[in-house]
């Protein structure tokens, strides 16, 4: 059954993979990428990770893709851009980048990079105990920046929307003359 399912959602995966990076809207994209969460979230069940499982419905395909969902409507997707390259050669590093992270990655999967030996069961416990007794006492740190970076985030979202809201000018724009801009407290 399992074999079954995977060879259902594999090609769901990559096509919806390939579809959000060749839509036009981004708003579309965005959901594309929430279908392609969702095919991972599937993934992880036929591992038996029902934990990861949950926290990629949870996390990404849900609290991560409705901020991006946000940030997007924020922003406008009326807009039209400007297909005209700002940096000359851009597009061709660009490539050239790609290619060469793309190399790394096979090269890396060639010479076995974190496939020596594959993890047992966590002794003692099941997996979500494992997780946590690794999260809270070896990352605990980046655990916790990571927080801090997010709610910096949230702030910021929220100090753009209510100065956007007010009619306020940008930070970033310039201030009549002799005035510093207005700042919001």
């Amino acid at each position: 059954m399992d074999l079954i399912v995977f060879w259902i959602m594999a090609p769901v995966s990559v096509g919806a993979a390939v579809l959000m990076l060749l839509q036009r809207n981004a708003v579309y994209a965005a959901l594309f990428l929430v279908l392609n969460q969702f095919t991972l979230a599937v993934f992880f069940v036929l591992l038996d990770a029902h934990f990861l499982a949950a926290v990629q419905v949870i996390v990404y395909a849900g609290a991560i893709m409705v901020l991006f969902l946000f940030v997007i409507m924020f922003l406008g997707v009326d807009r039209r851009e400007a297909l005209v390259e700002p940096i000359r050669g851009q597009r061709g590093l660009a490539i050239g980048l790609g290619l060469l992270l793309a190399a790394g990655v096979v090269l890396a999967i060639g010479l076995g990079i974190g496939l020596a030996r594959a993890p047992g069961p966590a002794p003692g416990g099941d997996n979500i105990e494992a997780v946590a007794r690794v999260l809270f006492t070896d990352y605990v740190f980046p655990f916790e920046l990571t927080s801090i970076l997010l709610i910096i985030a949230a702030v910021a979202a929220m100090v753009l929307a209510r100065r956007k809201a007010r009619g306020l000018p940008d930070l970033a724009d310039e201030a009549p003359a002799g005035r510093e801009p207005e700042r919001v407290p």
